[in-house]
């Protein structure tokens, strides 16, 4: 018998398994590098080329063993990619893309794509980071907390830099790089192989937060270092090692607290820096012989920097690219120079080949297209279908990867990249709109075969962090939203104030991360769309989120049960204290200096007030939001006499887990707000 949407939805990872992606194109635009899985149930990626002058596609590597099991260091690293496949996750080549490494069931490998022959390389192992020389003489990789090279052809293995403590590690991100500023790298070749820039990572000051499995008493807790809000994160260090004596960069750590991001170009190496307040960021050029640094580029806010992934970077000139916010536009520059025009923000930069930039940006948060800019041929929109695009490019060919309402493709100039992936049975009829006074962003579902004049009960499905986006014109958003319109609920997904995608001053406005903003917005939301819809019954609105709309769910029933009147909450923050410092500082600041946005925003003081019935749902081997945040909010709604449902997951992590959840939330949804069966 076929499987059901919610168990097929979890089977196929959302519909992502057997999808092109991680995409990379040779310097001279001849070839495609991309993963893909064979299959919409195959978790198994393998690593495929594609000649994008005659369209033959050939599997460059499919190793035994792409399933097995991971090292905790390579589950950690997928997990804060948010990455739950198997096989072959990422992939580094050469600059001429001729040699590529991989890593594959704890095993090294290197491929010739010409050849098509595999190596397999004796690294030690458990390895994690394999990323080759630029001159594809040598590949680099982290074992057991150390930085070794080992040569392409199997010899020459050794430590660069080795752990003084068990605390320590070369090579690796530390949580909040990883989890908060999109940094997942730690550590990066010099152009011509002989180096590499290092980062020297020391957990010493940071807490140790155990969490343990009950579905395996045998089992000891594991430990890890989590930085929450207020304490000490992490001493990251920036090291320049070869050859040679180690190099110390001096970027001013008692000033500069974050690593964000290092790039190390034919133009230089270079370091970006962020104060612990996050109120500086800068852009500085680092002499890798003495460690001494210059700085070429600063941002300052009173609220916060943003960090706009893929800056900065350097044309082939070696102009320096990054992004200016300016008055309400974020703005890419050239050496400091805005060539993008009020309105238009810029959320990515995707390539540079030679003097040409590709990047994204949007003057609606629904869409998000890919531009492109050189000093030659000025400013071009090179995507225009109403969706979320994204784009590859080298040697003059670029290659996009939409997702839109239509569905997802895979072009190049020749044709399309084959896709492997499942198609869904259900298939979101989505309207957007915009609500309220501030226009939020909204997007609204109705069942499949509903007519007009039937009521409906309300689910509320929304995100509302500033993270990301769910009111999107692209179809992956909303499998999940449809199906629960499908099963008898008016779906309102509705993007409040502060989230990305609509200029500077729109997303401070999640400074402080008011409570009561994002329940108003939500309501509005609600009341725009019941006004224009009146079937929709407002005297039964349920509301479901994830972790950023998990807490929303959960502060909805505690503080507005005269509008919300049940909630579904997975893996929420309910302490606002219990969160990292990267992601909490920025919007809430120190908590000892600044307390009252914790104090007003947690939700263990609102137990007592509980009056709708609330499902909390988290998993237990959770080491983003930690489990302690749902248990404690259990205790104290178990304390304050309010009856409650818990549902815990043994073994998952923050990323839910491939299993049917959503059976149980529609049940729980319908006994709550008796919707029709």
């Amino acid at each position: 018998m076929p499987l059901s949407f919610p168990r097929l939805f979890g089977r196929t990872q959302g519909f992502r398994l057997g999808r092109p992606q991680r995409f990379t194109v040779s310097a001279d635009g001849k070839r495609l590098l991309f993963l893909r899985s064979e299959g919409g149930e195959d978790p198994v990626r393998r690593l495929w080329s594609l000649d994008l002058v005659t369209g033959e596609e050939t599997k460059l590597a499919d190793p035994p063993g792409a399933g097995a099991g991971m090292s905790a260091a390579e589950r950690a690293r997928r997990e804060r990619a948010r990455d739950r496949s198997a096989g072959i996750s990422d992939y580094s080549a050469d600059s001429a893309v001729r040699l590529v490494a991989y890593t594959a069931g704890e095993k090294l490998f290197v491929v010739d794509t010409e050849t098509r022959l595999n190596t397999e390389l004796p690294a030690r192992t458990p390895l994690i980071g394999a990323t080759l020389s630029p001159d594809g003489s040598r590949v680099a990789y982290v074992h057991d907390g150390a930085l070794r090279v080992i040569g392409a052809d199997g010899t020459g293995d050794r430590a660069l830099a080795a752990p003084e403590t068990s605390d320590v590690t070369y090579g690796l991100a530390e949580h909040v790089a990883s989890e908060s500023m999109e940094r997942h790298r730690g550590f990066w070749w010099a152009p011509g192989g002989e180096r590499l820039a290092v980062a020297r990572v020391d957990n010493e000051p940071v807490e140790i937060w155990y969490l343990s499995d009950p579905s395996q008493p045998a089992q000891p807790p594991s430990a890890h270092r989590y930085p929450v809000a207020g304490t000490a994160n992490a001493d990251v260090q920036l090291w320049v090692v070869g050859d040679g004596e180690p190099v110390r960069v001096d970027f001013g750590w008692d000033d500069y607290e974050y690593l964000v991001d290092v790039v190390w170009d034919a133009h230089g190496l270079l370091a970006v820096v962020q104060n612990r307040p996050q109120t500086v960021l800068r852009v500085l050029a680092v002499d890798p012989a003495t460690g001494r640094t210059e700085m070429l580029a600063e941002a300052t806010d009173p609220s916060w920097t943003h960090i706009t992934p893929g800056f900065p970077r350097r044309t082939g000139e070696g102009s320096l690219l990054w992004t200016a916010d300016d008055g309400d536009t974020r703005r890419l520059t050239v050496d400091g120079r805005p060539v993008t025009p009020e309105g238009l923000q810029v959320t990515g930069l995707c390539a540079v080949d030679g003097e040409t930039v590709l990047f994204t940006a949007t003057t609606e948060p629904t869409e998000l297209h890919v531009w492109s800019w050189s000093a030659a041929d000025g400013l071009h929109q090179l995507t225009t279908e109403p969706g979320r695009h994204e784009a590859f490019r080298a040697g003059g060919v670029t290659v996009f990867n939409s997702a839109t309402l239509s569905g997802q493709r895979v072009t190049w100039p020749g044709g399309t990249v084959k896709d492997m992936a499942t198609s869904s049975p259900v298939v979101p009829k989505v309207s957007l709109l915009r609500a309220g006074e501030h226009e939020l962003r909204t997007a609204v579902l109705f069942p499949a075969m509903w007519q007009r004049g039937e009521r409906l009960p309300v689910l509320m499905d929304p995100y509302g962090g500033p993270a990301m986006l769910r009111a999107v014109a692209d179809r992956r958003s909303y499998y999940v939203s449809q199906w629960f319109a499908d099963q008898g609920f008016a779906v309102i997904v509705a993007d409040g104030r502060g989230t990305p995608g609509r200029g500077p001053r729109w997303e401070r406005e999640a400074a402080g991360r008011s409570a009561t903003k994002l329940l108003d917005d939500q309501i509005a939301a609600l009341e725009t769309v019941a006004a224009r819809y009146p079937e929709l019954d407002v005297g039964r609105v349920g509301i479901r989120g994830w972790s950023a709309g998990g807490y929303l769910a959960a502060l909805a029933v505690l503080r507005r049960p005269d509008v919300f009147h049940a909630a579904v909450a997975g893996a929420p923050v309910t302490d606002l204290r219990l969160y990292d410092t990267h992601w909490q500082e920025r919007f809430l600041g120190h908590p000892e200096s600044n307390p009252g946005p914790y104090e007003d925003g947690s939700l263990l003081a609102d137990a007592p007030n509980l009056s709708r019935p609330l499902l909390l749902i988290h998993g237990l081997a959770d080491d983003n939001v930690y489990p302690v945040h749902t248990m404690r909010l259990s205790a104290a709604l178990l304390a304050a006499g309010k009856p409650h449902t818990v549902l815990p997951l043994p073994g998952a992590s923050h990323m839910p887990p491939d299993v049917d959840l959503l059976t149980p939330e529609l049940q729980f949804l319908r006994e709550a707000l008796a919707a029709p069966r």
